[in-house]
């Protein structure tokens, strides 16, 4: 059974707070696993690597006067963008061998969303292109050519988490943020790599390509029901919200 979520929480960093709170009750046996699929409000999602450069504050002040709300990611490496074009995922999954199977659970979902795009039409291919931003080997992008999918995993005891973005519309509102984060982060990137899906496919919309999504983890066996968060998930959440705000 995976439950679907396609609740937004805003401030970001409570909307992330609530994939850390889902996760962490996913491991502890409380939640069954779980699937959030949701359009975000604009923000700039920094990593690990992101909060130990010199730049880091620099790049936080930089989004943020762009307009797009800074936090700090569950999972993954680099900044990421999202905005009201994209497609963020978060599926909390319980796992006993969490680190055994690491890419196992890179290669299901690189591969759903990459079948799911193919059933769109599109030139949907797995890997990382030379210059995208936050790089990765599970990338999916379309042609060889522009980045359109990335991900990355937060692992915790019992739990392991699948967390990313597809960007549907407007790849300038990625790199609109991205120019200056990536420069006072001193990251080499090319801007040209980053792409959106109706640049190919005129007309798609976030909803169609959720909905294609979903009928794809149905088509590879995952029997998918509706849900909601509850109040004790969502107080935990409250708590943890503190741990993804970059501006404390």
């Amino acid at each position: 059974m995976l439950r679907v979520i396609s609740d937004r929480f805003d401030p970001p960093s409570l909307d992330t707070a609530v994939s850390s709170a889902i996760l962490h009750r996913v491991a502890a046996g409380e939640e069954p696993a779980t699937l959030r699929l949701w359009s975000p409000q604009r923000s700039v999602a920094f990593g690990r690597q992101d909060r130990v450069r010199p730049g880091y504050r620099d790049a936080v002040a930089a989004v943020a006067a762009l307009g797009f709300t800074p936090v700090e990611r569950l999972a993954g490496g680099r900044a990421a963008v999202f905005h009201e074009g994209t497609l963020a995922f978060s599926w909390a999954m319980p796992e006993t061998r969490v680190r055994e199977t690491i890419a196992e659970r890179f290669a299901m979902i690189s591969g759903l969303v990459a079948r799911s795009l193919a059933a769109l039409g599109l030139d949907a291919r797995i890997g990382e292109i030379p210059g995208e931003y936050c790089p990765g080997e599970w990338s999916v992008n379309l042609g060889g050519t522009h980045k359109i999918m990335g991900v990355g995993q937060r692992l915790v005891r019992g739990a392991a988490h699948l967390g990313g973005v597809i960007v549907v519309t407007d790849a300038d509102l990625i790199n609109r943020p991205l120019i200056p984060a990536y420069a006072a982060l001193d990251y080499p990137w090319s801007p040209e790599t980053t792409g959106a899906l109706a640049d190919t496919l005129s007309g798609l919309t976030v909803d169609r390509v959720a909905a294609h999504l979903l009928g794809t983890i149905s088509e590879a066996g995952h029997e998918i029901t509706g849900g909601a968060i509850d109040d004790g998930c969502l107080r935990l959440a409250r708590d943890l919200a503190p741990e993804h705000d970059p501006t404390r």
